[in-house]
C-alpha cells in the first residue's frame, strides 16, 4: 500500500470516530521536545479530544501516577527509553492494551511482551569523531575498549538511561562476563569523567577534550537542521560511524507509551497511541525532532537521512530492559561514574 493511502486510511477511520471520541485525555509526558506541539493539536483537531498534558521527567511522573493511586487521571504515558518504559510496568502503573493497529504498523521488537507498551520513535545510538585526528575510527561498540583510543573517548555517565540500555544491550549479545571487561577498558580510555548530555559530548569533539564520543543521531540531525551552539559551526569535522555493521548492528533507543493502570479515558489514550502510529505522525517524528520512524516505509526527513542507511540492532526492547539492572550494577563495579 502506498503511503498516502495508509495516510488517508488512518485519517479516515480517526474521523469518522471522532464524534464518539470527543472528550478528554490526560496526558503525562517527559518528552521534552517543543515539535511535538503539532502531533497534540493535530490529533485534537481530527478527533475533538482535548489533551491536557503534564509534563516532567520521568522519574517524577512515575511516582506521581504511583502517588495517585486509583484516583490518577492519567491515561497515557509517554516517556523516552525501554528503562523508563519497563520501569512503569513493572510498578504496576500501565496496562494491557488491546489494539490491532499497534500490533499490525509496529515492528514486534518495539512492542512490550505483554503489550503494556509500544515505541513510536527511534534513535540510533552511534560513535562520532574527529576527522582530523582519528584515522582508524572504531568501528563496533567492543572497539571503545582498545587501548590504542586511551584519552580520547566522551560518554555519558552511568546514571544515564542512554549508557545503561546500549549496556543492557551488549549484555544480551555477549554475555555479563565480557561487558563488564569491556566497560573497565572503555573507563580507562575516557578522555574525562562522564558529564553532560549528548550535545555536550559532540561539543567535546569540537573543543579538542575528546576525539571521540557516542552520541543518539537525533542530536547530531538537529544540529544539521537548526543552528546548534558548539556543534553546527564545526559539522565539516566530524565523522560517524554506525557500529557493528558486521554483526549485531547499531543500539536503537526508542521512546514509546502506555495506557496507565487506572485511565479514565482508555479508549482516547489507545486512540492516541494508534494515531502516533500513524504515518502522519511517523512522518512528523523524523521532519520535527531528527528521529527515526518506527513504522517500516515511512520517509525520513533530509536531516536524518544525511546521516546514512545502517542496519540496525533489532534487539526485543523487553530483553534490553530486562538488563538494565545488570548493567546498572555492573557499571558501578566497572568504576563507570
Amino acid at each position: 500500500m502506498r503511503t498516502s493511502t495508509c495516510i488517508a486510511a488512518t485519517l479516515a477511520t480517526l474521523m469518522a470516530t471522532s464524534a464518539a471520541a470527543e472528550g478528554v485525555l490526560n496526558l503525562y509526558s517527559s518528552r521534552h521536545y517543543d515539535t511535538d506541539e503539532r502531533l497534540y493539536s493535530d490529533f485534537e483537531e481530527l478527533t475533538g479530544i482535548t489533551i491536557n498534558r503534564i509534563e516532567g521527567n520521568a522519574d517524577e511522573l512515575l511516582a506521581r501516577m504511583q502517588a495517585e493511586g486509583a484516583n490518577s487521571p492519567a491515561d497515557l504515558l509517554l516517556t523516552v527509553d525501554t528503562s523508563r518504559l519497563e520501569r512503569a510496568k513493572d510498578m504496576g502503573l500501565l496496562q494491557p492494551i488491546d489494539s490491532a493497529v499497534l500490533e499490525r504498523r509496529l515492528p514486534a521488537y518495539m512492542q512490550d511482551e505483554d503489550n503494556q507498551w509500544f515505541g513510536f520513535s527511534q534513535r540510533a545510538r552511534i560513535l562520532f569523531y574527529d576527522k582530523n585526528d582519528v584515522t582508524d575510527p572504531p568501528m563496533t561498540y567492543q572497539d571503545l575498549a582498545d587501548p590504542k583510543y586511551k584519552g580520547k573517548i566522551c560518554i555519558r555517565s552511568s546514571t544515564n538511561v542512554y549508557t545503561q540500555t546500549i549496556t543492557a544491550a551488549l549484555i544480551e549479545h555477549l554475555g555479563e562476563a565480557a561487558v563488564k571487561d569491556w566497560a573497565e577498558a572503555v573507563v580507562a580510555n575516557f578522555a574525562r569523567d562522564p558529564q553532560g548530555g549528548d550535545t555536550d559530548q559532540l561539543r567535546g569533539i569540537v573543543s579538542g577534550e575528546c576525539d571521540i564520543a557516542m552520541s543518539n543521531t537525533y542530536y547530531f540531525g538537529r544540529a544539521i537542521r537548526r543552528p546548534v551552539e558548539g556543534v553546527s559551526d564545526s559539522l565539516d569535522m566530524f565523522g560517524w560511524v554506525f557500529p557493528n555493521q558486521n554483526d549485531i548492528g547499531a543500539h536503537m533507543n526508542l521512546s514509546g507509551g502506555g495506557v496507565a493502570v487506572h485511565a479514565p479515558n482508555k479508549d482516547n489514550a489507545i486512540k492516541f497511541l494508534e494515531y502516533l502510529a500513524s504515518d502522519q505522525a511517523q512522518v512528523y517524528f523524523s521532519a520535527g525532532n531528527d528521529e527515526y520512524p518506527a513504522v517500516p516505509g515511512v520517509g525520513i526527513s533530509p536531516s536524518v537521512a544525511q546521516l546514512g542507511f545502517f542496519k540496525p540492532d533489532d534487539l526485543d526492547a523487553t530483553a534490553i530492559a530486562r538488563n538494565i539492572p545488570a548493567a546498572q550494577k555492573l557499571l558501578n563495579e566497572s568504576g563507570w561514574k
